[in-house]
């Protein structure tokens, strides 16, 4: 005879272990979710595709601001229905409502809800109204709001719902919320983190690089994009300044690697530079000899590359309206001549080793006579390089970018030069354009 009892016993806890491995499975899957990205929104979008249907028919995300006032980040619906006119800013939290929402964001739960109740709660706070507004527009029969806590802190809210016949949220779910609960908020939290080092990171970049001066009758445009994948510094820099006797210097550089000690040898190389520059009206060649023996004594160790010129207008009788560029370039990718009519080509600048590698090295300048209205363009190599690609096909997109942009503003050939470049790009990006005045 078989032992009813021991086959019902054995189902039970068969059911039991099945339920235990499903939570294991869901939990592994929302922390992947989570860890995909250091995005907090995109986080929080991917977790509500791994709970739907799962564990819910919607949830919605809402994250605290560092004034603490809430803003709904994400509302998503397992049937993929339009759910971003859900999304905004929220109202201030109440001190006092007793709204779940608000008492979880004040710091309770997580808490089971009961959405029919939701509208008989004497509440009259705009909160409360928001809330009762997405009940009845998403329906739903049960729901658990949880908190986003992490370092003792509340950064915000999950909101599971289930809606129509489905199996209502019970209190035997409030460990499970809370759980995934515990999981975003500390996602949440890594992604704040990261994007306040980053800012500061970039703060300090661009700390470090030049207000431009005015050097009319040339017109002047810098830009400087941060890696997006790194939360270093770099030691992406350029420069220009009046000299004294009266031509003007252009400078760009990048320091080899992505950390503190790059960004603090950009800046000695740049200020070292500088003076010697002003001190000595030596030739572009001689300069950068200078500097290297100087950085090899004061700061050994680090590598770097660098184009120093200086522009002027070429001396009478010489056709009116053109300039010379005295120049000198050490291992730097060349300098990028845009004529008005769009025609381009790279100055040949007899291309030394990199600053750091031998101080002795001799550094010879080249002399190129530009024409008037056209642009002058110094990059570093995160505008053309790509990994896995060769270097010339970047140099080639960039002249083809170029020429289309020849007649652009100054302000607008930087920008769309970016805009189409700077995309596939993994390193920073310094860029430096000058604009020559047309022939009279």
């Amino acid at each position: 005879m078989v032992d009813e009892e021991h086959v019902d016993g054995g189902s039970d806890v068969d059911g039991v272990l099945q339920a235990a491995l499903q939570r294991l499975a869901l939990l592994a899957e929302a922390t992947d979710a989570l860890s995909s990205t250091l995005d907090g929104t995109l986080a929080l979008r991917r977790l509500c595709q791994v709970l739907l249907p799962q564990l819910g028919d919607w949830c919605a995300a809402d994250l605290l601001d560092e004034n603490r006032r809430p803003r709904r980040v994400v509302v998503a619906h397992w049937e993929r229905l339009p759910t971003s006119h859900l999304e905004g800013q929220l109202p201030p939290v109440p001190e006092t409502s007793a709204d779940p929402l608000a008492r979880v964001l004040r710091g309770a739960g997580p808490l089971l809800v009961d959405p029919s109740a939701m509208t008989s709660m004497d509440d009259d706070s705009a909160l409360h109204t928001e809330q009762v507004a997405l009940f009845s527009r998403l329906g739903a029969r049960s729901a658990v709001i949880a908190p986003l806590r992490a370092r003792r802190q509340v950064l915000g809210a999950l909101t599971l719902a289930r809606t129509g016949e489905a199996l209502a949220l019970t209190e035997n779910d409030l460990a499970l919320v809370e759980d995934l609960a515990h999981r975003t908020a500390l996602a949440v939290d890594n992604s704040r983190l990261y994007t306040s080092v980053q800012s500061t990171a970039e703060h300090l970049q661009r700390s470090l690089l030049p207000v431009l001066p005015d050097v009319t009758p040339l017109s002047v445009a810098a830009r400087y994009v941060p890696a997006r994948a790194a939360v270093e510094v770099g030691g992406d820099w350029y420069d220009c300044f009046p000299l004294p006797d009266g031509a003007t210097a252009l400078i760009i550089g990048d320091v080899t690697g992505h950390d503190l000690s790059a960004a603090v040898t950009m800046g000695q190389l740049r200020n070292m530079l500088r003076a010697l520059v002003c001190d000595r009206l030596e030739p572009p060649g001689d300069i950068l000899r200078r500097l290297d023996a100087i950085a090899h004594t004061l700061y050994g160790g680090h590598t770097a590359t660098c184009i120093y010129a200086h522009l002027q207008p070429v001396p009478q009788p010489a056709p009116h309206g053109r300039w010379q560029l005295d120049i000198a370039n050490a291992g730097h990718p060349p300098p990028l001549l845009v004529a008005h009519d769009g025609d381009t080509c790279y100055l040949d600048t007899h291309n030394g080793v990199l600053l750091g590698i031998d101080p002795h090295t001799p550094r010879a300048s080249r002399i190129h006579t530009l024409p008037p209205a056209s642009t002058l363009l110094l990059y570093t190599d995160g505008l053309i390089e790509r990994p896995g690609e060769d270097i010339d096909r970047g140099l080639s997109r960039l002249r083809e970018h170029a020429a289309a942009l020849a007649r652009e503003p100054l302000s607008t050939f930087c920008d769309e030069l970016l805009a189409g470049l700077a995309g596939g790009s993994n390193d920073d990006i310094a860029l430096l354009a000058v604009r020559l005045p047309p022939a009279r």
